[in-house]
């Protein structure tokens, strides 16, 4: 495993933006590098520590989403090495395997969020109005109980700082067209039963994903971003899954319940995680890959 990277530096190369997790960076009118770094947030605040390796657990695991999807829809990945866009040894050792090329391409002004469990907001939405996003639900259902079929809930892609909020799939016609619209969802369910399935019998269960599509300049659609990885997904591990109660994570959902012990109103700037908080996290990160990953006994 490399050192923490907290934020790269590439200066031979533009930087476009730096989110949450990922820099992004102009390679030429055709390509664009992704450098998943070991930044975490939660509320949307990005906090002040690295998870060491977390980047290259998030990169790694996205990519074997990306393998194993390919032939439902293609993906950004461009199958460029990264010598040829990082030259320099040097900086292709800090980078270690958080940086990818991968095609320019139109993102979509939504994410596709798949539920599969009654958690989260989900699981507050329906405390109160017996729905989730507007789906109605049978009553008497419990907290992370499985949902009768997975369901698809859409939403807007915030700002930097700013909340995503849910919108209705007539709004997700609206702001990219019909045809593609449904195709967004219909992929989006097929991928996530595909690897509910698949993970399932390797012990973890996916309560919900959320994926993001691009289109090139033909209007094709493409899986992009990140997929199914322990940011974007929450995941359980099914020997310790029962309904009635928020189960134990893999994923980032740890970090999020240490925060909510602390009295903080979740705004920047974020406090500071103790040394125990961050090496189990990362601690989760690498189990989740290895359990996801492996090749069957």
């Amino acid at each position: 495993m490399t050192a923490a990277l907290f934020q790269s530096e590439l200066p031979h190369l533009e930087l476009l933006n730096r989110g949450k997790v990922r820099d992004l960076y102009r390679v030429d009118d055709a390509h664009m590098l992704i450098v998943a770094t070991d930044r975490i947030s939660a509320f949307d605040v990005v906090l002040g520590q690295p998870i060491p390796g977390k980047g290259e657990v998030l990169t790694r695991v996205a990519n074997f989403w990306f393998a194993r999807s390919a032939g439902d829809v293609p993906n950004h990945l461009a199958g460029v090495d990264l010598a040829e866009v990082v030259p320099e040894a040097r900086m292709r050792e800090q980078l270690g395997a958080r940086a990818i090329v991968v095609k320019k391409l139109q993102p979509l002004p939504i994410e596709a969020i798949v539920r599969g469990y009654l958690i989260g907001s989900g699981w507050k939405d329906y405390q109160k109005t017996g729905a989730l996003c507007g789906i109605a639900l049978p009553k008497g259902m419990r907290q992370a109980e499985q949902l009768p079929e997975p369901l698809y809930t859409p939403s807007t892609k915030a700002e930097a700082g700013a909340h995503d909020e849910n919108i209705s799939f007539a709004r997700t016609e609206e702001l990219t067209g019909a045809g593609i619209a449904a195709r967004v969802r219909d992929l989006s369910i097929a991928i996530y039963r595909d690897a509910a399935a698949y993970a399932r019998e390797r012990g973890i269960l996916i309560a919900d994903t959320k994926f993001e599509f691009g289109l090139d300049a033909n209007g094709t659609l493409h899986l992009i971003d990140e997929v199914l990885t322990p940011d974007s997904s929450r995941f359980w591990p099914a020997a310790q899954y029962r309904p009635g109660i928020s189960p134990p994570s893999y994923d980032k959902q740890f970090v999020r319940d240490y925060l909510e012990t602390l009295d903080w109103n979740k705004t920047a700037p974020a406090p500071e995680l103790p040394p125990e908080i961050i090496a189990r996290t990362a601690e989760k990160y690498a189990e989740a890959e290895r359990v996801l990953t492996r090749a069957p006994a």
